[in-house]
């Protein structure tokens, strides 16, 4: 049931079952845990109806947010690095956070604003030291995610700036919805790309992740507790801007869509701070 939140015309924050750009209201998680077993939505004609051109991050803010950078061996490979031996972790700000269908704000202070495809990893129970083999146990669901980075923050400052150059705020789109490890049992070997004003400028699958998904989530429950809702952008596949000849950074008015097989499109567009 990939779920979804979004705006009342008054102000609530209120969730529905999402599906091709329609939702069906879930009233009674508007008081509950997000992460309580589901009841079955509504499935009269009468109660589906179209989505709110915005939608917010579609689970409750996370406590972190949590990224990783290099995880796809195809992006290392066009970035000339060396394979990891490791995770390479990072961070972002929650209020860096925004839903399917809002604006990216290209920082004044930036001139070079790349884009990034993720599959999302949301955590569903609270994690500490746990193994690989049991990891997934942890997981709720999956959300596409964007991973929208300042470049010339991130490794055009002293000592390289990872976070200020992935932190801005609307840095962190994730949507439209989220969808249980029951929809998508296996995460191992599905299609993420971008799209950039409707041109596909990133493809590649999750095949290529150097550390998979539980090795990730056990791997950082030793060094924090995962918290219910906390997300894991796992990584980017290659295409990125950066790495293009000559490179390509975002600009006013361009759209961007994370599709993810399995999960959908979040599309967002960016304007000019």
């Amino acid at each position: 049931m990939p779920t979804c939140r979004y705006l009342t015309e008054d102000g609530k924050i209120e969730y529905a079952t999402f599906s091709e750009g329609k939702i069906c209201p879930l009233p009674h998680l508007n008081d509950g845990n997000f992460f309580e077993p589901r009841v079955p939505a509504y499935s009269s004609d009468e109660t589906w109806r179209n989505a709110p051109p915005n939608l917010l991050p579609p689970t409750p803010t996370p406590e972190k947010v949590i990224c990783i950078g290099l995880n796809y061996r195809d992006h290392a490979i066009e970035t000339g690095s060396e394979i990891p031996s490791e995770p390479v972790v990072f961070s972002k700000f929650n209020t860096a956070l925004v839903g399917h269908g809002d604006t990216i704000r290209l920082p004044k202070v930036s001139a070079q604003v790349d884009y990034e495809a993720e599959l999302v990893v949301v955590i569903g129970k609270t994690a500490k030291h746990v193994s690989g083999a049991n990891a997934m146990d942890y997981v709720y669901g999956y959300s596409c995610g964007h991973d929208v980075s300042a470049r010339d923050w991130q490794k055009g400052r002293p000592g390289g700036q990872w976070l200020l150059g992935k932190t801005f705020d609307t840095f962190g789109p994730v949507g439209p919805c989220v969808v249980t490890c029951a929809e998508l049992p296996d995460a191992s070997n599905v299609n993420v790309r971008m799209k950039l004003n409707d041109e596909t400028v990133q493809n590649s699958t999750t095949a290529q992740l150097i550390f998979d998904i539980p090795t990730l989530v056990a791997h950082l429950s030793n060094i924090v507790t995962l918290k219910p809702g906390d997300l894991i952008f796992t990584g980017t596949p290659p295409g990125v801007g950066a790495a293009r000849n000559p490179p390509v950074f975002l600009k006013n008015g361009d759209v961007c869509s994370v599709e993810i097989e399995g999960i959908g499109a979040l599309t967002n567009r960016c304007e000019q701070e």
